[in-house]
Order: structure tokens, then sequence, then C-alpha cells
């Protein structure tokens, strides 16, 4: 990682995506979840506090040790025990069929190989497993999607690898994953900031 990455971007995204608006998306996306859960790109902890009380652990990947050290006083005051479990969504270090649920949220747009990383997901899920997702991406809209293909180089180089025209349904699609709720809009705020807030939540079942 570079200076950036390593310490400041991190702060960036924890200031950035802890507001109002993207919490009750968090909430709305941890909801449902149960029993052993694996986070992938687990930041610093902002989806803890939406667990619901059917999570009985949650393993977390996370690649940014700063990301880990933000998350120490959220994790010390959790009644869910967290772990560190590995650094790299593509390579998940877990036997098949190890996990109730996976949950990630905004993670899927920075991995580098996202469709490795969701076959992975589809690996440690058990079968009848659900991930839970919070991703923005391409946007349907002619005019947002033209932009968005322009502004990726720049956001990739500023924003730690993070793309803006990925599909993320397609690519959980495409692992095998059946996607069984989905819901896509705009974030709120003003249209200049469409190329960055084109929001998909859904949840994906692995099939029996």
């Amino acid at each position: 990682m570079s200076m950036w990455e390593e310490r400041v971007l991190p702060r960036l995204v924890d200031r950035a995506l802890a507001g109002p608006p993207v919490q009750q998306l968090r909430a709305a996306t941890c909801a449902g979840l149960t029993g052993r859960v694996l986070e992938i790109g687990f930041g610093s902890g902002l989806n803890i506090e939406h667990l619901p009380p059917e999570v009985v652990s949650l393993d977390a990947v996370e690649p940014s040790d700063l990301g880990w050290s933000l998350s120490q006083d959220r994790r010390s005051e959790s009644r869910v025990p967290v772990r560190r479990v590995g650094l790299d969504g593509q390579r998940l270090d877990a036997p098949d069929a190890a996990y109730d649920a996976v949950l990630c949220t905004f993670s899927l747009c920075t991995i580098p190989d996202a469709a490795l990383a969701a076959r992975e997901v589809h690996r440690v899920l058990r079968p009848g497993g659900r991930l839970h997702l919070l991703e923005h991406g391409v946007s349907p809209d002619d005019r947002v999607r033209a932009w968005q293909h322009r502004l990726e180089p720049v956001q990739r180089r500023v924003a730690g690898g993070c793309h803006l025209t990925r599909d993320p349904l397609r690519l959980v699609a495409d692992a095998g994953l059946r996607v069984e709720d989905s819901e896509q809009r705009y974030l709120p705020g003003p249209a200049v900031g469409r190329p960055w807030t084109y929001g998909y939540r859904a949840v994906a079942t692995r099939p029996a």
C-alpha cells in the first residue's frame, strides 16, 4: 500500500461512510444475519452496531492495519466476538461451507479481482447460507454511466483501487449465488454526486 492508502484513506472512508443515510442502509443490510458471519472489508467496524442478536460470531477480513485499529472501540463494545481472520477477500482462509452468512459493504468495488472474491464467498457459505451486500456501482442512466467511465481512472488512483462501473449483482450471480432480494437507487444528495452514489443492496443465497 502507498502511504496515502495506508495512513490517510482509511480515516477518510471511516468519516465518509458513517453518516445517517449510509448507517440506515447498513442497518437494513445487516437485518436477517444469523449464526457465524464473515465480513469482507470490515474497515473500521461501522457495521458492528447493526448486527442482529442472532449473530453469534463475526470473522473479519480487513487489509488495512489502520482500519482495524480504528475499529478498536467498536470491537471492545461489541456483544459479538470479533476476530481478524485475513487480509484478502480474494483468498479466504476458511474451509468450504464454513459460514452461515457473509456480509460485504462497499468492498467489491475495491477488491482487484471482484469475480474471484465472489466465488470465494460462494465457497465459504454453507448451502442455503446468504450474502448480505451493500455496494455502489454502475448506474443505469446513460449520462451518469458515461461520467463514471470518465472518472474511474482517477477514482482508482485516489480511492485505493475503487471502481465506479462494476455491477455487483452480476458479479454475485456469475459466482453461482441466487439474488433473492435487491434494491437499487441513488443515495440522497446533489445530482453532481451521482457517479459515486448509485447504490445496490441485496441478499443472495448459495443454492442448497
